[in-house]
């Protein structure tokens, strides 16, 4: 847990300390304004839109990088040094990550329970469940995001969750999307030849064919012992056919050399790469790599070139009862992507149908979000996920890091347990998201805020997409044995999920809220 500790004189260090920050931040902001090319979409709900130009002038300031030479404290509220030959320590009251859309842990867990066993805690990331529901944010009209903040307070005294919300324009079906170069990278080996692997891709991917439009194009590589390209990059206008035949005789054979699979898979989006389309490898997998380079790092640091050069992205699709779950996340994580897992027609349908666009599109590359906390109204805070996609605080605004790639459509959610002051009142957090435009890489930041009056005076009062959130999160976290502040437990949670299923009449909803019943009765 990320925690910020004071007693009354360390408070008004503190203080004094954060004015000394204010000012740097807002003096270093002004003299760089005119280098930052930044979008002015506004906030949404209970946010406030900042200035876009590094600075909220309205509030607590979205922080600036410093240079060395200073004394700090780290997120567990020790001091630390920094020579003058380092970038300072990040101030407190800081939390950084890169955007995640990916959803295919909280798919994965569902499978498990509903086969009668409680996942792997390994398997479990927060963000993941969150991510998997539907939200109401305001959308902007062009690339990159909108921000709403808004909280509630929980049965934890002084304790409330405080949700951040990014969302991209609308998804869009209509010709206005660039043309699709796909490759297709299919798992083959023989856990494939499993119920529900690669007879559920073969049936997506010929549905999916069907829904592609006539300048798309699509290339068939598959991949056991050896990987193989089945079919070239080919434009799908008066070819549907022949993709529809490739795909029919797909057949499962022996090991799972994933490794060359990949390799294979982006030397052949390489050949066919499409200027002005999006081109995109997915991977279709169980993730059990048993042959040949089982490394995520080295996997890909083979295709660097290719990935890095020509903006291929990867989307990665696991199936499977048995799945490797950490390796198709490295994967999509390391391939400028993200993953999604499929059990059945309907998951399928979802990902490779419905939400065919956001899967092909993108409307933001290396996007990173940072949260300020105002230290005179917090004391401690913890964000609910996001451990393997943390940035350091002082490379918010290097475009150099790499951060998160997110297509039209998608919503990001980022929920934080926040332990406000006795009696605290005002100005409680900034959340900025800091991204590269797709094609000409210039970056754009927009901000929003949240005061301790905008908070909900409880869960129950909160709207009803606030409250599934926050069900979704105390699920996950229940899963892998955490303890954040409120937690009602899974018989309560439950009862709260078949409440929200009723109000809103949201298919997704009711799923969690079976989950949560198989993993109450497992409990």
């Amino acid at each position: 847990m990320e925690t910020n500790g004071t007693q009354p004189g360390e408070r008004r260090e503190l203080r004094s300390r954060h004015r000394t920050r204010r000012l740097r931040a807002t003096l270093l902001a002004l003299t760089t304004a005119g280098g930052l090319l930044l979008t002015g979409c506004g906030a949404g709900g209970g946010s406030h839109s900042s200035s876009s130009d590094g600075a909220n002038h309205t509030g607590f300031p979205a922080p600036a990088v410093t240079s060395g030479g200073e004394q700090g404290e780290d997120q567990n509220g020790e001091r630390k040094d920094s020579s003058a030959d380092e970038i300072a320590p990040s101030p407190d009251y800081l939390s950084t990550f890169a955007l995640d859309v990916d959803t295919a842990s909280y798919g994965y867990a569902r499978r498990v329970l509903a086969d009668g066993q409680m996942p792997d805690p390994s398997t479990i990331r927060p963000e993941e469940f969150v991510n998997s529901f539907r939200q109401d944010y305001d959308r902007p009209d062009g690339n990159g995001f909108t921000v709403t903040v808004d909280g509630a307070r929980t049965d934890d005294t002084d304790w409330s969750l405080v949700r951040v919300g990014l969302a991209t324009r609308a998804a869009d079906d209509s010709d206005e999307r660039p043309p699709a170069a796909l490759t297709f990278v299919i798992d083959v080996s023989g856990s494939m030849a499993e119920t529900g692997r690669l007879d559920l891709a073969k049936k997506s991917l010929d549905e999916m064919t069907d829904r592609l439009r006539d300048d798309d194009s699509v290339a068939l590589v598959t991949f056991s012992d050896e990987a193989e390209t089945v079919l070239p990059m080919t434009r799908l206008d008066g070819h549907r056919g022949k993709v529809h035949d490739a795909i029919d005789e797909l057949e499962t054979q022996s090991s799972t050399n994933l490794g060359a699979g990949v390799e294979t898979g982006y030397a052949t989006a390489t050949d066919g790469l499409r200027e002005g389309a999006t081109n995109r490898v997915v991977l279709i997998s169980d993730g059990l790599a048993n042959t040949g380079d089982t490394n995520a790092d080295s996997i890909l640091e083979r295709i660097a070139d290719e990935r890095r050069e020509h903006g291929i992205t990867l989307f990665g699709v696991g199936v499977g009862s048995d799945y490797g779950d950490a390796l198709m996340e490295q994967l999509a994580d390391k391939g400028d992507g993200h993953t999604a897992y499929v059990s059945n027609d309907d998951d399928a349908r979802k990902v490779f149908v419905d939400q065919l666009p956001q899967n092909i599109d993108l409307t933001a590359r290396d996007a990173k979000a940072q949260v300020a906390f105002d230290p005179e109204t917090v004391a401690r805070f913890r964000l609910i996920g996001y451990e393997d996609r943390k940035v350091a605080d002082d490379d918010f605004r290097d475009d150099k890091v790499d951060g998160g790639e997110v297509g039209p459509g998608h919503t990001v959610t980022a929920l934080y347990a926040v332990r406000t002051r006795p009696g605290a009142d005002g100005h409680l957090a900034t959340a900025s998201v800091r991204w590269l435009d797709p094609d000409t890489r210039a970056p754009h930041e927009e901000s929003g805020q949240l005061e301790t009056g905008d908070l909900h005076d409880s869960l129950s009062s909160s709207p009803n997409t606030f409250q599934v959130t926050a069900v979704a999160a105390y699920f996950a976290d229940s899963l892998r044995s955490a303890d954040l502040p409120g937690d009602p437990g899974l018989d309560e949670l439950a009862t709260r999920a078949h409440a929200l299923a009723k109000k809103t009449e949201d298919r997704d909803v009711r799923q969690l809220a079976e989950a949560i019943d198989e993993a109450s009765r497992m409990n």
